[in-house]
């Protein structure tokens, strides 16, 4: 599936944070629930990788079908 992330790895601190790179480079750390929240989406067999996208926002917008459709786009 064309737009599928990737890129996405975490790892989980000492203190119980959990810490969202994004080819290597800190996206964003989840703290006390919302840590809590996403290692429990992602035992019970959620895309991590989607999971990590919609967390710090890096997924799809909605506008895709409107920027293919683009005159600028419409060669690709």
């Amino acid at each position: 599936m064309p737009g599928t992330p990737e890129g996405f790895t975490y790892r989980l601190r000492k203190s119980g944070e959990v810490e969202v790179l994004h080819h290597g480079r800190p996206a964003v750390v989840l703290r006390g629930a919302a840590a809590a929240r996403f290692l429990a989406d992602v035992d019970s067999g959620g895309d991590p990788q989607e999971l990590m996208a919609r967390i710090t926002g890096n997924y799809r917008h909605g506008n895709e079908r409107t920027a293919r459709n683009h005159p600028r786009n419409r060669r690709r």
